[in-house]
């Protein structure tokens, strides 16, 4: 399991696929607003001069040395709702993400908002 202390040292990783793909480096990680557990990171993904940030789950993602290992593949995450790197994720946004990767959605505690940033 993933600690919520952790979350300092993930910024700037690489994030990989199971096959050991890289996808992008690690932006930022969302927190369940209902557990307090991450729940949620954004990839830093697409050229350099036009990055977007994906969301991907890391509800069973692995540390390694300098690395993420995400439990999605390359193309998934790839296609994830996703935001500028300067935008903040619009509540409304949070259900598609969670059913872009077929997981249950239910409003959170705070605000209705079901994911923090950490």
């Amino acid at each position: 399991m993933i600690h919520s202390a952790d979350i300092r040292e993930w910024r700037n990783r690489d994030v990989i696929d199971p096959k050991g793909r890289k996808i992008g480096a690690l932006e930022g990680v969302y927190v369940d607003t209902t557990t307090d557990a991450p729940s949620m990171a954004t990839v830093r993904a697409g050229l350099p001069a036009r990055h977007r940030l994906v969301f991907v789950p890391v509800d069973e993602a692995i540390l390694g040395p300098g690395y993420v290992r995400v439990a999605y593949s390359k193309e998934q995450v790839r296609k994830a709702p996703s935001m500028g790197t300067d935008d903040v994720l619009p509540m409304d946004r949070e259900e598609e993400i969670f059913k872009h990767y077929d997981r249950p959605y239910e409003p959170g505690a705070e605000r209705g908002r079901r994911l923090s940033r950490g």
